[in-house]
């Protein structure tokens, strides 16, 4: 990454202005050209520097669902587990963890009743329990990391 990379992604992660052409406006905010940074953003999502550039939808108020949920994966089969699971299109993220629930992620649904649909299909497709835990509370955190 070069310097202007992490202008980007630095000036990016506070959000999209909301206008006609919003990667104008940021573009011209750190002094490049529009075509420039959608290419720049096309190569640190190629590059896997970037996952993913969007905006963050509250699903519940769209009448949709998130869950945060974990599993055991025995080790000689933790990246076929892995595959099955990120397989599915409602699942957002996925984590690798040292704890008994090795392997945690995000199921985000159109739907409240599509999460039970969701584990369950997961654990007929892994043999894997699946562990719920759905969010008690919401804390804004809005963590930002220079780079």
């Amino acid at each position: 990454m070069d310097d202007i990379d992490r202008a980007i992604i630095n000036r990016l992660q506070g959000g999209l202005p909301v206008c006609e052409r919003p990667y104008l406006e940021a573009a011209r905010s750190i002094g490049i050209g529009e075509e420039a940074l959608i290419a720049r953003l096309s190569q640190l999502l190629e590059r896997g520097i970037l996952t993913r550039v969007g905006p963050l939808f509250q699903v519940e108020r769209m009448g949709g669902a998130f869950t945060l949920a974990a599993l055991h994966a025995p080790d000689d089969c933790y990246e076929q587990v892995a595959q099955r699971v990120n397989a599915l299109p409602q699942v957002a993220h996925n984590y690798a963890r040292t704890h008994a629930l090795n392997m945690w992620f995000v199921i985000a649904t159109e739907t409240p009743s599509e999460i039970d649909e969701v584990i369950t299909r997961i654990e007929h497709d892994t043999g894997c329990k699946v562990f719920n835990f759905p969010k008690s509370r919401e804390y804004f955190v809005e963590m930002k990391l220079k780079v």
